[in-house]
């Protein structure tokens, strides 16, 4: 399907409803402004160019978006929380021709374009400032009728750069019509979460992320209405669902985990009984917080392991999650091969490098050395987790590569130990790095974020690590457990864990409270 059937055999439904202010956009009206907007991105760029977002989450990401998609341009998001040499980099190696921004990021939009020139056309995603004109103009001064040929543009989305700059990951354009080449989210939804024409999506998370802007848009691709917030918020989730019956929801963990945290009488005021689909993915799951999930909304709790660069996926459902708990699933493609540091392949069991035969090809832009780098010798994409399949072909995580902990030459994964700790009543957030230590090469630590009511201190932390070893071996648990206010995650949920890593290797122990 596409954007344009459902403008013409459902033209009144929402395709986008705002949570907040109830502002809505039918399909015939994000069909029109799509239409008009590709028109002007078209009069300056060529098919294959490159078109920046620096947009807030909102209906212009979805009018950016599916312009993009139908005049053959490749559209990058950008995160704007990103400092504005960060953000000027993606925008300068991405090769950006256009940028389109939000006021709200006028400042940072005003920088990028008066230190790049590359950009040859500014638009802004609401009303005008400085050298963007407002989005409004610029669409009335187009005429709303099609080219008779639309070519396929694609997203040139950027890796979130935990080690080193970003890396933008490039596939070349079909030449096929946007009305003829699916969305690798719109097969997804549909094949293997049923999603249909009938859908009412939420995905709470910013859309400069690669999976709540493809998915959202596979959403609209399949005839369905996308529900949009600012940010997330664990009890305005609650009220989104019930108020505008989402039939499926997309969360990362981070965001089940607060849902979780939420006192039970105000969880227990709101119904979900629209829901027929839970997603969870981006990031491993704790088991327990899972399966208090899947009692609390029934088994209707689904999650997908995949990279963003598309090297391999697998898919699990509450049925098999719970025969097979903390799995994330057999693969839908590719075969799975788990490979120890030298590239031989351990026993079933065993923990290795999880790589996957068959992915899609892909280049990181402009640089192939990191695009060699991804694949073994054998062509199989190494995803940098690491992880073991059981004697049925079951996918179970046990970490980020470079979150391996060695200590006295035992590996160590913070995973499992951040998912005991997380259950204590204390602990609204936690992760687990190593430290320093001149006897063992590192040590483990915990660094906590406390709800409200608790205080830290010796007893506290003491009382942590005894929690710890009542559920893992004395060698995984930390030696010592610090205090913060808050931990630095990014709004998607993910940790950054190298910003911790800094109070204890970088720049010595600064800390915390």
């Amino acid at each position: 399907m596409s954007l344009t059937t459902f403008a013409h055999t459902t033209p009144d439904r929402a395709a986008y409803v705002d949570a907040q202010t109830g502002e809505t956009m039918t399909f015939a009206e994000l069909n029109d402004a799509s239409i008009r907007l590709g028109h002007a991105l078209r009069a300056k760029l060529n098919v294959g160019d490159h078109v920046a977002l620096l947009l807030e989450n909102g209906l212009s990401y979805f009018i950016a978006g599916w312009a993009c998609r139908r005049s053959g341009l490749y559209f990058i998001p950008i995160n704007w929380h990103l400092g504005t040499a960060e953000a000027a980099y993606i925008v300068d190696n991405g090769d950006a021709r256009a940028l389109i921004a939000s006021p709200k990021m006028a400042e940072l939009a005003e920088s990028i374009a008066a230190s790049n020139d590359k950009l040859e056309l500014l638009i802004s995603g609401g009303e005008g400032f400085g050298p963007f004109p407002a989005l409004a103009s610029v669409l009335a001064a187009q005429s709303g009728t099609p080219d008779e040929f639309e070519p396929a543009g694609l997203p040139l989305t950027y890796s979130s750069g935990t080690t080193g700059h970003p890396k933008g990951i490039w596939r070349p354009l079909s030449g096929a019509s946007f009305n003829d080449e699916p969305l690798s989210s719109e097969w997804m939804l549909r094949d293997l979460f049923g999603a249909t024409g009938e859908i009412v999506y939420y995905h709470p998370a910013p859309m400069y992320h690669t999976s709540p802007l493809l998915c959202s848009m596979g959403a609209q691709a399949l005839g369905g209405t996308v529900i949009m917030s600012p940010r997330f918020d664990a009890e305005e989730t609650l009220r989104i669902i019930d108020t505008f019956g989402v039939t499926l929801a997309h969360f990362v963990p981070t965001h089940l985990v607060r849902i979780l945290q939420l006192p039970e009488d105000v969880r227990n005021k709101y119904s979900h009984a629209t829901l027929q689909q839970v997603l969870h993915s981006a990031a491993p799951c704790p088991a327990e917080v899972k399966r208090r999930i899947i009692d609390w909304w029934g088994p209707i709790v689904s999650e997908f392991y995949a990279s963003s660069e598309g090297g391999g996926c697998t898919v699990v459902y509450s049925d098999e999650w719970l025969a097979k708990p903390g799995t994330v699933g057999k693969t839908i493609g590719g075969a799975i091969h788990i490979l120890d540091d030298d590239g031989r392949e351990v026993p079933v069991g065993e923990i290795g490098h999880i790589t996957f035969e068959d992915g899609i090809p892909f280049e990181y832009y402009k640089d192939s050395a990191k695009t060699q780098d991804f694949f073994t010798p054998e062509g199989w994409a190494k995803l940098g987790d690491m992880g073991w399949v059981d004697e049925e072909g079951f996918l179970f995580l046990a970490d980020r590569a470079s979150h391996m902990i060695i200590s006295g030459g035992v590996n160590i994964y913070p995973q499992e130990i951040e998912d005991a700790l997380i259950l204590h009543p204390a602990i609204r957030d936690a992760a687990v790095i190593g430290v320093p230590d001149p006897d063992f090469g590192e040590a483990v630590r915990a660094v906590v974020e406390l709800k409200d009511g608790f205080t830290p201190g010796p007893e506290l932390e003491a009382e942590l690590i005894a929690y710890c070893r009542s559920k893992l071996a004395k060698f995984k648990c930390p030696k010592a457990v610090d205090f913060m206010d808050e931990l630095p995650r990014i709004p998607s949920g993910k940790l950054l864990k190298r910003e911790l890593r800094k109070l204890y290797w970088g720049e010595g122990r600064k800390l915390i409270v």
